[in-house]
């Protein structure tokens, strides 16, 4: 009979140490369009064994329309105000991981709401990744101008000093999702549990 102890089966996962630190409050993944928040999203959700939310299809079944169309139609501000009801409603019935579209963490509101119902994480790209991602897609109403590079630039410029207020930052880039779930995972890890302060 062998002396070593087993290890135990009671000993808490790093993914269940999350899980349990975060309480009711949710993951917020937060960045530019085409950062890699509903993929990478996804994912980590899997690796928690939490719901995945991805905030613009909420509005877009909440409006009954695609967000092209209510951009059209009704135009962005009025967009943003039901980006910001929905994103409110999410957070209320967490906890899950919740992708927002790029412009969510800009509106003073949100920002204060996630900071008081979930962990934000920043997955920040370059803009020679954004433009390579989104340049596949056709639904990026932001991007319909004669010159996507330079909007991409610009709003790199406007978002980043905000974006940077985030609880956690993950760099986005040409690697495999699963890398940058695994530092996603890493990142919440020393956040919630190795800081006490911010123990729920």
């Amino acid at each position: 009979m062998s002396d070593s102890a087993p290890s135990s089966p009671t000993c808490p996962s790093v993914e269940a140490e999350i899980v349990a630190a975060l309480g009711q409050r949710s993951v917020v993944l937060v960045g530019m369009m085409g950062a890699g928040k509903s993929t990478v999203g996804r994912r980590l959700a899997v690796r928690l064994n939490l719901p995945f939310v991805d905030a613009d299809t909420e509005i877009e079944a909440a409006a009954g329309m695609s967000i092209p169309d209510i951009f059209q139609t009704h135009g962005e501000p009025h967009f943003r105000d039901g980006e910001a009801r929905v994103i409110a409603r999410l957070l209320d019935s967490g906890p899950h991981v919740l992708a927002t579209g790029g412009g969510a963490f800009m509106r003073d509101e949100t920002r204060q709401r996630i900071a008081a119902q979930g962990v934000s994480l920043w997955l920040q790209a370059d803009a020679d990744v954004i433009l390579r991602r989104v340049k596949r897609r056709a639904d990026r109403p932001l991007l319909k101008t004669p010159d996507p590079a330079g909007t991409i630039a610009r709003l790199i410029d406007e978002r980043h000093p905000t974006y940077q207020t985030a609880d956690i930052t993950i760099a986005s880039r040409d690697v495999p999702h699963d890398k940058i779930v695994q530092e996603c995972v890493e990142a919440l890890h020393g956040y919630l549990c190795h800081d006490p302060q911010h123990q729920p």
